[in-house]
């Protein structure tokens, strides 16, 4: 999953806004270290700026300051699916743009990926990852019904397609994103083989 590197400062924004802002960007950057362990309380508000208390006023619980940061990776990674959609193409030109961007995004930035995707989250945040699977699956099986309608792929479950194509890339993911396992990954590879896999598992 993609994450934006940090919003755009606004100084005439309340001071609030721009604390919280600045404890969200310090927690993606040190999620993108070393993933949840290393995001602790007091390692958000010293990259921040802050006391460690501070964070509890601009957010209920480290958790919910998890979700906020979440749900704005995800916001992105939706975007740039509806703008993939919505752009010119057939449906398996489309499909083939959605997944080299999601697999060179994730491996990019590796260990932001796979603290997002993942590495055991508090029960708030993997709600969130639960939804946003659910929204992705949805538009991604809109996109390949539009291919069936038009009559560029064969009649399918769009809903079962679009969730397969998502568990094989993530799984395919897995080892090349893993902090642990040491697998070293050609992205380009990565990414023209999972579009072939996920091209035929349509019917392209």
């Amino acid at each position: 999953m993609r994450c934006a590197r940090g919003a755009i400062r606004d100084p005439d924004r309340p001071r609030g806004e721009r604390t919280r802002e600045r404890l969200a960007a310090a927690a993606l950057g040190l999620l993108e270290e070393g993933g949840y362990r290393a995001a602790s309380v007091a390692a958000i508000a010293e990259r921040s700026g802050v006391a460690a208390g501070a964070l509890y006023r601009h957010f209920p619980s480290k958790a919910d300051m998890f979700v906020e940061v979440f749900r704005s990776a995800a916001d992105r990674e939706l975007a740039a699916l509806r703008d993939a959609v919505a752009g010119p193409g057939s449906a398996l030109e489309k499909l083939d743009i959605v997944v080299r961007e999601f697999t060179r995004g994730a491996l990019e930035r590796p260990r932001l990926a796979w603290a997002l995707g993942y590495e055991p989250v508090d029960p708030l945040v993997d709600a969130e990852r639960l939804a946003y699977r659910e929204t992705y699956r949805a538009r991604l099986a809109e996109m390949l019904e539009a291919g069936i309608e038009a009559g560029e792929l064969p009649e399918q479950d769009a809903e079962l397609t679009a969730a397969a194509l998502i568990g094989a890339i993530s799984e395919a993911l897995v080892g090349p994103l893993s902090p642990v396992s040491g697998e070293q990954a050609d992205a380009e590879a990565l990414a023209d083989a999972l579009a072939s896999l996920c091209r035929r598992a349509a019917g392209g």
